[in-house]
């Protein structure tokens, strides 16, 4: 997710339903990665991607209560909903959903798809929507919450009969796919995953692509044709519109069933829900920022409207301000545009703050072009969260120190520039656990890093002055990382499934390497970045490079192509 996507978005999905599909994890097939994709993806041509995530590791509702918060900071008008699977217990998760602060629950049942999957995976990936839909209405009415939220069902809907159907059962909305494929041409040929589609659909392929037929009139013919069959089940029932056939669950019965099905008890499905009083707290989805956040607002928005050209802006934070930085980048992209803020930053940043404490989650989220925040101090959890185009620094709030923190100590918390796709980050410090989680074009250095650092990284650069934990470089596939490693453990602690580590450079890599080390001193005056850069012939080859594979692979057949032969090696600034 970029800052311009971000603020220009009518809804935001937040998807924590994983559902069935070849790969299992949102894998798109290299062959399937063409120029245009790998665009959009932060990337390069040929390269095999899994998607992680949207918020890594959201272990509780608390980590998407924080998802939905930045998310708000930077795009307010944008509704924001979630995603759940239709399964056994999915109120309890809608009921945290709700609290959370979303805007909308999308209960997805186990019909809907491409029909492409695995049967492994179809098998697994949940139950009907009619089961969900009612859990989760039942649920958000027992607690009070029914109110502040819009419940939407789909996997499967195909008729306005079904439309009735989830309108009695609580939904609010209706989702359609498949449907609306095929009112577009699709055959139901259920070669989607090959990128074979005979209708022209799913695929990259230019000549099949030809064949797609479809046009917006299909989709509104088919959707008006829905929208009558539905009011003619209205009728029928004596109903004048959807909202009044919410919790008419009289209207429904059991069809006759028989085997297994005469087994199904139906009676906690067909009572109506009990209603409880509304939960007397505040709006989670009421926008008010922070005293902070105001004062960044009001000094950063002159910095492109005849201010003076270089802002600088100091106060203090605590670690109960949470994404500061992404009212201010959304605010400042949706008024200049992302173009101009990268033109006007092109000379260096517009706009600097200096921040003395301990930040909270999220600090610098999406951060904008021509926007530098200075912490001094500490910050906690996603420190850098989509990067897109800003400057972050975290430096020790004694800048005087003679040496950094001790060994082993974080400056900075666990998933720091979580999709991150542009602008540069020095941690004068260890970072914690999963640092780059799917970097795909920011520039970091940091100190130290814990366990998964650089995991399904498609592009930038991290360099890593210190000790590393485990798995590093899990799925990455591309970017590069450089890791100095004088007592040669790293090899055990790298894993090299997709990547290998490169003693031997060319000159690119080493001026990339000294230029980054003497940006983190500049910005953070690290003592460790300058032994290491007065020692440089000494050091240099105590640095292991880290190179995917797959990016490898990918430039040299572009290189092989492009010159018609031969074995070309790949320069690293190709990968990044």
């Amino acid at each position: 997710m970029t800052l311009d996507y971000l603020v220009n978005a009518d809804e935001i999905q937040i998807k924590i339903a994983q559902g069935a599909k070849p790969g299992e994890g949102g894998q798109l097939p290299a062959t399937k990665v063409t120029e245009e994709v790998a665009r959009l993806r932060r990337t390069m041509p040929g390269v095999t991607l899994v998607s992680p995530p949207p918020h890594h590791d959201i272990y509780s509702i608390e980590d998407l209560a924080q998802l939905i918060h930045d998310l708000r900071r930077v795009s307010p008008s944008s509704r924001i909903s979630v995603k759940l699977a239709s399964e056994s217990g999915v109120g309890a998760v809608a009921v945290g959903v709700a609290k959370a602060g979303a805007d909308g629950i999308l209960i997805s049942g186990h019909d809907g798809g491409t029909g492409a999957a695995p049967l492994s995976a179809i098998r697994h990936c949940g139950s009907a929507w009619e089961f969900g839909l009612a859990e989760a209405h039942r649920a958000l009415v027992a607690s009070g919450l029914r109110d502040r939220i819009r419940l939407q069902a789909d996997g499967g809907l195909r008729s306005g009969r079904d439309i009735v159907i989830a309108a009695i059962l609580g939904a609010d909305e209706f989702g359609f796919g498949t449907a609306l494929l095929v009112s577009c041409g699709c055959v139901m040929c259920r070669r989607c995953h090959e990128g074979r589609c005979p209708a022209g659909i799913a695929t990259q392929d230019e000549k099949l692509r030809r064949r797609f037929a479809g046009r917006p009139a299909h989709v509104e013919n088919f959707l008006r044709l829905v929208a009558e069959d539905a009011r003619r089940h209205l009728a029928a029932l004596g109903l004048p519109d959807l909202e009044a056939a919410r919790d008419r669950l009289d209207l429904l019965k059991p069809a006759p069933a028989t085997g297994k099905r005469a087994l199904l008890d139906w009676t906690e499905l067909l009572e109506a829900p009990l209603p409880a009083a509304p939960e007397e707290r505040g709006n989670d989805r009421a926008f008010a920022p922070t005293p902070l956040e105001q004062a960044m607002l009001d000094a950063g928005r002159g910095a492109l409207e005849g201010g003076p050209s270089r802002r600088v802006f100091s106060a203090g934070i605590r670690n109960s301000d949470r994404a500061v930085g992404a009212l201010l980048s959304g605010d400042l992209a949706r008024r200049h545009g992302i173009r101009r803020l990268k033109d006007a930053a092109a000379d260096g940043p517009f706009f600097r703050a200096l921040l003395r404490g301990s930040a909270g989650q999220s600090l610098g989220a999406f951060l904008a072009p021509g926007v530098e925040i200075t912490v001094e101090g500490d910050a906690n959890d996603y420190a850098g969260k989509g990067l897109c185009g800003g400057r972050l620094i975290i430096r020790p709030a004694d800048p005087d120190a003679s040496s950094g923190l001790e060994p082993g100590q974080a400056i900075t918390g666990n998933v720091a520039l979580y999709g991150a796709t542009s602008g540069e980050a020095y941690f004068r410090g260890r970072a914690g656990e999963r640092l780059a989680v799917r970097n795909s074009g920011a520039l970091c250095v940091a100190e130290g890093a814990g366990d998964h650092a650089c995991e399904y990284m498609t592009g930038g650069v991290v360099v890593v002055l210190g000790s590393c934990g485990y798995n590093f470089a899990a799925g990455m596939s591309g970017g590069v990382a450089f890791v100095h490693d004088p007592d040669e453990r790293f090899q055990n602690r790298c894993n090299t499934d997709s990547v290998e580590l490169e003693s031997v450079w060319i000159e690119a890599d080493k001026q990339l390497l000294r230029g980054l080390l003497e940006n983190h001193v500049r910005h953070t005056g690290s003592p460790r970045a300058k032994t290491l850069l007065a020692n440089w012939e000494a050091e240099l080859p105590l640095f292991v490079k880290v190179m995917p594979l797959e990016a490898r692979a990918a430039l040299a057949r572009r290189h092989a192509s492009q010159r018609h032969g031969g074995d070309v090696a790949p320069a690293t600034e190709d990968v990044l």
